[in-house]
């Protein structure tokens, strides 16, 4: 068994054109996780991630604030205690669409890396 706290995963900070967002890999490969990576997304006041596609699919829950999850064809508001599932290869990004910081977790098979 592997327990740990949040705080005490190092934040991997991104900030450019198209992301400002911080990442923690709260399991994956360094707690030797053999199937999912769970990971932890803080969005500050504008944040956002890049609008995107994958083969691999996410699962995702807020903990706090609310998020905009963007599709080609499709928005959602996800607050606190919303979770949504985007498929394979479907476009999608996360904007911070409250004005407090937002945070989810996002869930994806550790073929698609940490």
């Amino acid at each position: 068994m592997k327990v740990g706290h949040w705080t005490e995963v190092e934040p991997q900070v991104f900030e450019g054109e198209d992301v400002k967002a911080v990442k923690r890999v709260l399991i994956g490969r360094k707690l030797g996780a053999p199937n999912y990576v769970m990971r932890l997304f803080t969005l500050p006041v504008g944040g956002f991630t890049p609008f995107h596609s994958h083969p691999w699919e996410h699962e995702v829950f807020v903990l706090k604030g609310k998020v905009l999850l963007k599709g080609e064809d499709e928005r959602h508001i996800l607050e606190e205690g919303s979770f949504a599932l985007v498929m394979p290869n479907e476009k999608h990004g996360f904007e911070n669409a409250g004005d407090e910081e937002a945070m989810f977790i996002c869930v994806i098979p550790n073929s698609g890396g940490e």
